[in-house]
């Protein structure tokens, strides 16, 4: 993929407030689409799984790294992982705070402390630019 096109992708997701997570699920095989917050830093997305480990589609990410990402007609490929590092658990979680808590309407001090932190990073040269999945 040429450079203008990482800058695009990056772009586009950078930009946005939601994104559209599609995993595979661990019990059905089929995919399950989340409307989900997100930090974008450099070609990882974090995100906060206030469910934890509970959470459906961090299982899914656990049992099944392929993961989509999608934003408006931007979708790309990516593997998605628990973050276990501290040091980039603290990453996770002060970017996904910082870019919600000054325009939500409460107090997310507590998710950002006991969320769990996902990564899932980018995988590029497959992106598309199809309409949907």
């Amino acid at each position: 993929m040429s450079a203008p096109g990482l800058t695009e992708i990056l772009s586009a997701f950078g930009g946005a407030q939601v994104c559209y997570l599609t995993t595979i699920g661990r019990v059905t095989g089929r995919s399950h689409t989340v409307e989900i917050w997100f930090g974008l830093h450099g070609r990882t997305l974090y995100f906060l799984a206030g469910g934890g480990h509970r959470a459906d589609w961090v299982r899914n990410i656990s049992r099944s790294p392929a993961v989509t990402l999608r934003v408006g007609r931007r979708t790309v490929e990516g593997r998605g992982r628990v973050v276990t590092d501290p040091g980039e658990q603290e990453r996770a979680r002060r970017i996904v705070y910082e870019k919600y808590a000054p325009t939500y309407s409460g107090d997310l001090t507590e998710w950002r402390a006991g969320a769990t932190p996902v990564a899932v990073d980018l995988v590029l040269e497959r992106n598309t630019a199809g309409a949907g999945h």
